[in-house]
């Protein structure tokens, strides 16, 4: 769940960054938001989505880690 969390949140990161400086010309095939043609116009946003659900994913997996430790 960790690694996923940090897949989605670098995805979220790199996909925002791509789209609004137009960096990583080479990273743009890697980008989730790129590859999906129902988000065209939308990457912004979809990248801002996917890194707050990583980011919630990653929070889900501490709060678990925390609870198995404690029971």
């Amino acid at each position: 769940m960790t690694a996923f969390g940090w897949l989605l949140l670098l995805q979220g990161a790199g996909g925002l960054l791509n789209t609004l400086f137009g960096w990583w010309r080479w990273a743009h095939d890697l980008l989730v938001v790129n590859h999906l043609p129902f988000l065209k116009g939308y990457e912004v946003f979809a990248a801002i989505v996917i890194g707050v659900l990583g980011f919630v994913l990653l929070a889900m997996a501490e709060s678990a880690k925390k609870a198995e430790e404690g029971a």
